[in-house]
């Protein structure tokens, strides 16, 4: 099966974890990298164009594209973070096709299909991945994005925004 086949978003969310026996937990584990405290200047986001779901898989390989480059180009000076959680369970109606096939496959009795993956739900507009940088390095978060990009299976833009300081205000 390839990963096209589940990118169409059909039918009620499939989450409830609680009945699902043996389903394999999500490959991504991190969701924020680089240097969680530190205050940056430009924030730039990879934003969705279309409405999709993104497995499990795909957004490990953004993840790992994009942190690459910038772990390649700034060290630990940005702060990469990733929006959507896989928590849509995935499943697959094994068919078997060949020789003898007729004996171990049943069609579409009892075609509910076992769990193979997690896919996250995204919506037009919503925020994929965002990269936090100073002024200098606004090129390098851009081209880092553009990497993460092409491993997801829907056109993406990336915008860049200067960030506001944000000033604490004493309570007297």
């Amino acid at each position: 099966m390839r990963a096209r086949n589940y990118r169409n978003v059909k039918g009620q969310p499939y989450v409830r974890k609680k009945f699902v026996k043996g389903f394999p937990p999500p490959k991504i584990t991190k969701f924020t990298m680089g240097d969680t405290r530190a205050e940056f200047e430009y924030e730039a986001r990879l934003i969705a164009l279309k409405k999709a779901q993104i497995r499990h898989n795909a957004l490990e390989a953004a993840r790992i594209a994009t942190n690459r480059f910038l772990n390649e180009k700034l060290s630990q000076n940005y702060r990469l973070q990733i929006h959507p959680y896989p928590h849509i369970i995935l499943r697959e109606n094994k068919m078997i096709f060949g020789a003898h096939a007729d004996r171990l496959q049943d069609g579409m009795r009892r075609s509910f299909g076992k769990p193979i993956g997690t896919a996250a739900r995204v919506r037009p507009n919503q925020t994929i991945i965002t990269v936090n940088v100073n002024a200098d390095d606004v090129e390098v978060a851009k081209e880092a994005l553009k990497r993460g990009s092409a491993k997801l299976p829907i056109p993406c833009r990336i915008v860049i925004e200067k960030r506001e300081k944000e000033e604490v205000k004493a309570v007297e």
